[in-house]
């Protein structure tokens, strides 16, 4: 038991220096998107609002805060990429986080390479080592508990095709942490996640 506890209702406000609620709600993997639209202009941006949503088929989503390009696109088109973003890439992703005109190519902005995909015309991301190719199942406009629509729309997606990079695979098992990734944390906080975190338990 915790003897002090802050408590806030968040309709009210939270009376604290920054929103906590992303802070406690992570870290959280991060929603690198590639789109475009119909006439072929690109578009990357990432979503901090992100996850997995289903095995089989396998099933991600992402929420777009705002009526954004990426929301645009996908859309029109019926489909997104996802790209991981690692350690390396942080810098890059946070370029592609610019708010821009719809015309400015975001791999461009960020010094990155698009590279064909298999199953869907928007490419992917060549410096990720991993990225889905996905097909649009559903947009879900969220709403209040109070039935009001709010300005938030949820992209969901299958996914179709896998890219890996095989020195990921140990012994045919992805190793997570060798690829470094970084997730999103409140405020401007990213997180690294590394071997030494890693822990196993079985379930009961």
């Amino acid at each position: 038991m915790h003897d002090e506890m802050y408590y806030y209702q968040p309709t009210l406000g939270h009376g604290l220096p920054h929103d906590p609620f992303s802070a406690i709600v992570g870290p959280r993997p991060i929603g690198w998107i590639s789109s475009q639209d119909p006439d072929g202009r690109l578009n990357l941006a990432p979503y901090s609002f992100f996850n997995a949503f289903n095995y089989h088929p396998p099933i991600i989503g992402f929420a777009s805060v705002g009526r954004k390009d990426s929301l645009s696109n996908i859309e029109k088109t019926g489909e997104f990429g996802w790209n991981l973003v690692t350690r390396s890439l942080a810098e890059a992703m946070n370029q592609s986080s610019a708010a821009v005109a719809p015309e400015v190519d975001e791999f461009v902005l960020s010094q990155l390479t698009p590279v064909p995909s298999t199953l869907i015309t928007t490419p992917r991301v060549l410096e990720s080592p991993v990225s889905f190719e996905c097909k649009l199942t559903q947009i879900v406009q969220l709403q209040s508990h109070a039935q009001s629509l709010i300005p938030t729309w949820l992209i969901l997606g299958e996914v179709v095709a896998v890219h890996i990079a095989k020195h990921l695979l140990i012994d045919g098992i992805y190793d997570t942490a060798a690829a470094e990734p970084i997730l999103r944390g409140g405020a401007a906080e990213y997180f690294q996640i590394s071997p030494q975190g890693r822990f196993s338990m079985a379930r009961p």
